[in-house]
């Protein structure tokens, strides 16, 4: 959690930027983020002098060799701790022309992080805001990962558009419970085909760190780890240099995130190929036939982005593989022919482990629309025999526009530090749902439909025309009386509501 302090010293720098004439506030962040990472190389060549210093022995891997580059300047010039000394007009001349052409030379021939990095630009327009911003966040405390990473969640939540840009920011503590969720393992290999800032892949590179020290142990585990372990599909060159930046960050040398349209291309390639899905991709209505990768229409033939997205999930899984990945409601109850036969296909074909539902107002600001996690293995041969449900109430924090924690930091996340009471439960259910979902081919069989989680048998779920909205098989329990939850209605209101947003897509489609 960011400190007053901080948040004040952020606002302040992305305020500089604002009144120096960069107004787009992914380009804020984009130049905010190469100031971080020249930053970081700088320590990270700071330490590796240090062990030599103890060790008595020459640098393994110099970030900034001796001598002078292409265009005659010494490496030394280039490292933040020096150049942020320098004179504005030279400080300008130094990150303008010696260290971005040097970042575009940074990282290994071929890799993904190379190539996003050939088109790093300093978008900077001035001296004085170039020297403003270099002193301030130089005075920013960032020493370990997890300042950073909050650092940029606050710049994210910054943005206040919802659509375009809003789509790539998930919960951190949401992103944490899905990857508990899957619980990678040292040799998965691990895709999230809408990738945006990378922090599904990050989220999933510190729970191996934390759970399986010996990825970094073992050589062949840690050449899998820098270099086939993490992949990423996206199509925004902005957002393609930000997560790759931030899976080096992260301690992550070669994650293989790379520019795709994930719903327009072919995926015979890669069919089959990643052991673990995490993913929240943005849902934006509709796409045409024609922009639509055909082997993704064999598996469910449907205009719907979030239909299409299930489907490419199941294309891009090997047989065993695991998901869990973020979908609208919709997916949950949709009366149309392909959303019944998305659900079917999961329940039928695969093996359909778990429906959590969230509540509203995880996603503002950017969106009030509810949402729901499904978990799910591949199986191609079925294997459903009881789905799991959890309705989440709070997950630690306010369901409004302002989303401020509702616990002390401890008592956050999937993991806090001491066991929560019946009252702190009640503002944060994510450390209980860890703890079912352990429990859910046992004890969680015996909880009654009344309980915040049950299971329901495969049979029912089909009686029921494959729906898996939580209303359609909760109970409320009064005066030691069991009733049916009365939500059919409600279910039949969101539905006309989405009936109609589509037809207003589609309208807008056939206006353009």
């Amino acid at each position: 959690m960011l400190t007053g302090e901080l948040r004040r010293q952020i606002d302040s720098i992305w305020d500089d930027f604002w009144s120096g004439g960069v107004s787009n506030p992914l380009s804020v962040i984009e130049q905010i983020t190469y100031l971080l990472f020249i930053k970081r190389l700088d320590e990270l060549q700071t330490l590796e002098e240090k062990k030599a210093l103890v060790l008595k022995r020459p640098l393994e891997k110099p970030t900034f060799p001796d001598g002078n580059d292409p265009d005659g300047r010494p490496y030394r010039d280039l490292r933040w701790s020096l150049f942020k000394s320098f004179e504005p007009r030279e400080m300008f001349t130094v990150v303008d022309r010696h260290v971005f052409p040097f970042l575009q030379r940074l990282g290994t021939e071929g890799s993904s992080f190379a190539v996003h990095m050939k088109d790093a630009r300093l978008a900077i327009p001035t001296p004085a805001l170039l020297s403003k911003a270099v002193e301030k966040i130089d005075a920013v405390p960032m020493e370990d990962r997890d300042t950073k990473g909050d650092v940029y969640e606050y710049m994210l939540g910054k943005i206040a558009s919802a659509g375009q840009n809003g789509q790539f920011r998930t919960p951190r503590h949401i992103i944490a419970l899905m990857v508990e969720l899957v619980a990678p393992t040292p040799t998965d290999v691990i895709c999230d085909p809408a990738a945006g800032t990378c922090g599904f892949l990050v989220a999933a590179s510190e729970y191996l760190r934390r759970e399986h020290p010996e990825v970094m142990q073992d050589p062949d585990l840690r050449k899998h780890f820098h270099n086939e372990a993490f992949n990423g599909f996206d199509f925004d060159a902005t957002m393609l240099r930000i997560g790759s930046m931030n899976m080096v960050l992260h301690g992550v040398e070669g994650a293989d995130v790379t520019y795709r349209d994930s719903l327009a291309e072919g995926h015979t390639a890669d069919a089959g190929h990643y052991s673990v899905i995490l993913a929240n991709p943005p849902f934006a209505g509709s796409l045409d036939y024609e922009s639509t990768a055909k082997d993704l229409q064999q598996i469910v033939k449907t205009k719907k982005t979030e239909l299409l997205f299930l489907a490419l999930f199941v294309r891009l899984l090997k047989v065993g593989g695991r998901a869990a990945v973020i979908v609208p409601e919709g997916v949950l109850f949709g009366s149309s022919k392909a959303h019944k036969e998305m659900r079917r296909m999961l329940i039928e074909d695969h093996k359909l482990d778990a429906v959590i539902s969230l509540p509203s107002g995880v996603f503002r600001p950017y969106a009030g629309v509810s949402t729901a996690i499904l978990v799910f293995t591949k199986t191609g041969v079925g294997g459903t025999d009881c789905v799991w449900f959890y309705d989440v109430d709070a997950d630690g924090w306010s369901l409004d526009d302002k989303r401020q924690p509702l616990l002390s930091d401890d008592k956050l996340g999937t993991r806090p530090a001491a066991e929560l009471s019946d009252a702190e439960h009640a503002k944060n259910n994510l450390p209980d749902i860890a703890a079912r979902w352990a429990a859910r081919a046992t004890t969680e069989r015996e909880r009654p439909r009344t309980a915040q989680s049950f299971t329901v048998d495969k049979a029912t779920i089909a009686a029921n025309t494959y729906d898996l909205s939580i209303n359609r098989y909760q109970e409320a329990e009064l005066d030691d009386t069991v009733f049916a939850a009365p939500h059919d209605l409600i279910r039949e209101l969101r539905q006309i509501e989405l009936d109609i947003q589509d037809g207003l897509v589609e309208l807008e489609r056939m206006m353009a």
